[in-house]
């Protein structure tokens, strides 16, 4: 019997395969390296010292798909598989829903034909919207301000419909605050190409010398040093949030909804202060206008998942940051 995890070369990914490894889990991988390097596979393997099993496929292949559940035994899926780019999702609304929703939607139906109905599904904090006030609860009112938010919206209610029509589906979707950090070995961790959309590879490019300076975008704010405020979790905390979810999901049946996040806010500056702290190194940035949808501050209310799960984020910002630093350190082409 085995696990199967979607977009399993991906940032998030890559580290909860590590953990599944690392309980001696039986899994397969999936991945069509859109947002990922085959060069990944290896460094799984060898800090994990197992033999992967892989398919490059793409979800929107109905018969690849099918292919992988009738190669394996497969016992619940994780679905980490998706587009997450706000700003292209903007301009290019077609392609996310296309292959975000397209993609769990021909999951779901492969997985109804082998009689397989445990999933874990990878969602976000960005359903909550603009109004809500943080600490954030998973029974807040539910809105998005962009269709890479809208799809996620969207394949929550897919998911909760298909567990009315059938409730021996058994689905936990994860809403994810903010990852950074990397694996400790420095072996994997996030590696966006070009200028990047989330401030901690931001500022490690900017760290290495990659980029000139850090743009910092909003110091009007309503929060205490007028820069945005958001939950930071390390990647690893995240991953075992997922096996414990993934637990929990093999002898249950329903849908439960869980924030993965610290339940505390740093700012921005906060966050380039620990940085420089924990690396020796200053990172010169710049203010600019806001981004259209930026919020003053978001982070999450995780009591609910300490109290099903018994999980709770234990890394702390400046382990973040080392780890963060280490990874980018330790790979300079990538």
């Amino acid at each position: 019997m085995s696990i199967l995890i979607t977009g399993a070369t991906g940032y998030i990914g890559s580290h909860i395969c590590i953990e599944l490894l690392s309980s001696n889990s039986d899994i397969v991988m999936l991945d069509n390296f859109t947002n990922s390097k085959e060069n990944v596979l290896k460094r799984i393997e060898e800090i994990s010292n197992k033999t992967l099993k892989f398919y490059n496929v793409d979800l929107l292949d109905l018969n690849d798909l099918n292919r992988v559940f009738e190669e394996n035994i497969i016992q619940g899926v994780i679905h980490l598989a998706g587009y997450k780019s706000v700003s292209e999702s903007v301009s290019n609304p077609l392609k996310y829903y296309i292959n975000n929703v397209g993609g769990l939607l021909n999951l779901c139906k492969v997985m109804e034909k082998h009689n397989v109905r445990n999933m874990v599904f990878s969602s976000s904090a960005t359903v909550y919207g603009l109004n809500n006030p943080s600490p954030l609860t998973e029974n807040m009112a539910l809105s998005s301000t962009n269709p890479y938010g809208n799809t996620k919206l969207v394949c929550e209610q897919i998911l909760n419909d298909m567990h009315i029509s059938n409730n021996t589906w058994s689905i936990d979707i994860l809403r994810y605050f903010n990852p950074i950090g990397a694996h400790e070995s420095g072996k994997i961790g996030d590696d966006p190409s070009g200028i990047p959309n989330n401030l901690m590879p931001y500022i490690t490019k900017v760290a290495a010398g990659k980029l000139p300076k850090l743009l910092v975008y909003g110091g009007d704010y309503n929060t205490k040093d007028g820069t945005g405020v958001r939950d930071y979790i390390h990647v690893v905390d995240l991953a075992k949030g997922h096996i414990v979810a993934l637990n929990k999901n093999l002898n249950s049946k329903g849908v439960s909804i869980y924030n993965l996040g610290t339940g505390k806010g740093f700012s921005v500056l906060e966050v380039i202060s620990s940085f420089e702290e924990a690396s020796s190194i200053f990172i010169p940035y710049e203010i600019v206008d806001r981004r259209k949808g930026d919020i003053d501050e978001c982070f999450a209310d995780p009591s609910k998942a300490w109290m099903d799960l018994k999980w709770r984020a234990e890394k702390d910002l400046k382990t973040m940051c080392l780890d963060s630093w280490r990874w980018e350190n330790n790979n300079s082409l990538g």
